[in-house]
Order: structure tokens, then C-alpha cells, then sequence
């Protein structure tokens, strides 16, 4: 069972620890990109995952595409040229301070890739899944181009297709991210969302809640994952609730909504290392636990415990097995030490 993610991948600069840009004069050089990061997680769960992009020949290309097959990830698909790697730069928060992220990704290969560098009928000919996020189209119209095809040809070919609605503010503006968003929804069977991109893109708001306040309601959510679902048709629509005390600090819960029921994870508390590819774990984790058979509620339950043991992981990429999920699933949420 091969799933397909296509997307940018990024080479990531962050300063050590807690420090701010430039307090000292070295930083971490790593790779990271959502559907990249779904990619290296389904990996490391034992599944068969490709990930489709455009990078530049020479050195950093190289090293984006060893990072991915470091992690066993099929790089075979990922068209070659154009001038750069896309940048960003990574300062992380701490107690009331807040975690700062600076793209420089303008001109990257992949914004600049044309839509016949992708053979999507060749590419997805064996596949079973296809993942995509909110940031690939707002790359640029000519990615969205692509990323349309891709969609069509999925469909064409039975494939399920998912997508996390991930909406940035700095790519583009809620209007159009809300047009072309909407073309794109007609092609998806499984939304991933949180009551901020609802809202931003589709004007659907989870009631009385505030994030930016730390005031959830459960109510809320359900009631954008129905109306979600009532809009688009979709299969099941995954909702993601954070619950952010301080920056190093959150409560992490989900509930999925499969078109006649809602399940409701359990909530942890997280004492966060790095909350980046937090939701990409997520998504990892719904897809791997749909695909394996689980039932709504045990696929919720699998999800929110991927993503609740990446964000304990330095970087992007989520280094954990489907085994030490499970562990987490089934309440070993201790963290005592392993013998």
C-alpha cells in the first residue's frame, strides 16, 4: 500500500535550544516540509510512502533528498531543476514567548515548477493514498496547476485523498486561499483541520472558542467538523484542539467525525521539545490507522498520540514507531524510563 505526498521540502535554520536568531553564531541545519514530514512518519510506521516535489541539482538538493531516503522514503518521483531550496528559519518559544518562523522560499524550485514535470498517471499508478496540504497550492498557481492534475488523476484511479487544510497567513490571503481551496475540496475524501484554518479559509467558526485565549469548545468543534462535512461531502473530517497554556505547554486532543458520529480522542498534556510537524504527525497517524483497518475511535486515539510523541522530537520529522504509539494508545503515558 504506497501512499503519495507532494509538496515543498525546506532546508530548515534554527538557533540551539531556546535561543533567539543570531544570540549565537551557529544554527542547525535540518530538512522539514508538511507533506515531507507525512512522508518520513508514514515510513517510520512501516508503510510504503513516496514524496513528490521539485528540487535544484547540486548540494542542498542532494541533502533534502538523502534526508528523506535516510528515513526510507521513495525520492524516484521528485523532479530535478530550477535555482533554489526554499528557507526557513526557526526561532522557538518559550514560556510566554512565543515561537517565530520566517520563511525565504520565494523562487524555490518547486513555486516555479511547471505542471508537465509530473507524470501523475505514472506516479500514482500504484498507489492507494494521495496527501496534499493548504501550503502546496499557495506556493503559486503553476503548483496549484499540478497539484489539480494530481487530484484528477486520483480520482480517476479510486484513490483516496486526503488533506490537511493548513492554512498560512504569509502564503496567501484567506480570499483567495478560500477560492481555490474550495475547487480543490472537490476532490478530497478525509479533511484535517483546527477551528483557525475552518475559519480563515471557509468562514466556519467553532462557536464560542478562542485559541488565542486557550477557551475550547467541544461543541464548537463538532459543529465545524459537521458543517465541514455538509459542505465538501467528505468521508471523515479529523479536528484538531490545542490548547496552548505557554509556549512550552499544551493540551493536545482531536475528535473525528465519520458522517454520522464523532469520536473524541483522549486529551494529554504536553510539555512540548518542538511543536513543528506536530500536525503533520497528526495526519501521518490518521492515514496510517485508516489504512490498517481501524475502527473511528481507535484511529483518533492513534493520531493524537502520533502527534503527541513528535512534538517531544527535536526537527520536522517525526522519529517514532507505529509500536511506540500504540504504547502511548493504550495509556503508558508515564514517560518512565525503558530497561
Amino acid at each position: 500500500m504506497k501512499i503519495v505526498t507532494f509538496g515543498e521540502i525546506m532546508l530548515r535554520l534554527a538557533p540551539e535550544g531556546y535561543m533567539r536568531f543570531f544570540q549565537s553564531d551557529r544554527m542547525n541545519a535540518t530538512f522539514g516540509g508538511a507533506e515531507a514530514n507525512v512522508a518520513v512518519s508514514l515510513a517510520g510506521f512501516g508503510l510504503e510512502s513516496s514524496f513528490v516535489t521539485k528540487l535544484p541539482k547540486g548540494p542542498i538538493g542532494e541533502g533534502a533528498v538523502s534526508a528523506l531516503r535516510y528515513f526510507g522514503v521513495d525520492t524516484q518521483n521528485i523532479a530535478r531543476g530550477g535555482e533554489r531550496v526554499g528557507i526557513y528559519y526557526m526561532e522557538k518559544g518559550a514560556s510566554q514567548r512565543p515561537s517565530l518562523c520566517i520563511y525565504d522560499r520565494k523562487h524555490s524550485a518547486i513555486s516555479e515548477c511547471s505542471p508537465e514535470d509530473f507524470d501523475w498517471d505514472a506516479i500514482l499508478s500504484d498507489a492507494c493514498w494521495f496527501h496534499f496540504t493548504g501550503i502546496t497550492p499557495a506556493l503559486s498557481d503553476s503548483v496549484n496547476e499540478a497539484l489539480l492534475n494530481a487530484l484528477k488523476t486520483a480520482k480517476k484511479l479510486g484513490i483516496t485523498v486526503s488533506c490537511d487544510i493548513n492554512y498560512r497567513s504569509k502564503l496567501w490571503s484567506r480570499e483567495k486561499a478560500s477560492s481555490v481551496m474550495t475547487e480543490l475540496m472537490n476532490y478530497v475524501d478525509i479533511c484535517i483541520s483546527n477551528e483557525e484554518d475552518a475559519h480563515d479559509v471557509f468562514g466556519i467558526s467553532a462557536g464560542s472558542s478562542d485559541a488565542s485565549k486557550g477557551i475550547l469548545s467541544e461543541e464548537g468543534y463538532k459543529d465545524v467538523a459537521k458543517k465541514l462535512a455538509d459542505k465538501f461531502g467528505f468521508k471523515y473530517v479529523a479536528i484538531t484542539m490545542r490548547t496552548s497554556k505557554s509556549a512550552n505547554d499544551n493540551d493536545w486532543q482531536a475528535l473525528l467525525y465519520d458522517g454520522e458520529s464523532f469520536s473524541l480522542s483522549n486529551r494529554y498534556p504536553i510539555h512540548i521539545v518542538d511543536r513543528v510537524g506536530g500536525g503533520d504527525s497528526f495526519a501521518a497517524g490518521l492515514i496510517y490507522a485508516l489504512i490498517s483497518g481501524k475502527d473511528s475511535k481507535e484511529a483518533i486515539d492513534f493520531a493524537t498520540c502520533a502527534s503527541c510523541l513528535k512534538q517531544t522530537i527535536e526537527g520536522d520529522f517525526n522519529r517514532v514507531t507505529a509500536a511506540e504509539v500504540e504504547k502511548l494508545v493504550k495509556g503508558d503515558s508515564t514517560g518512565r524510563v525503558k530497561r
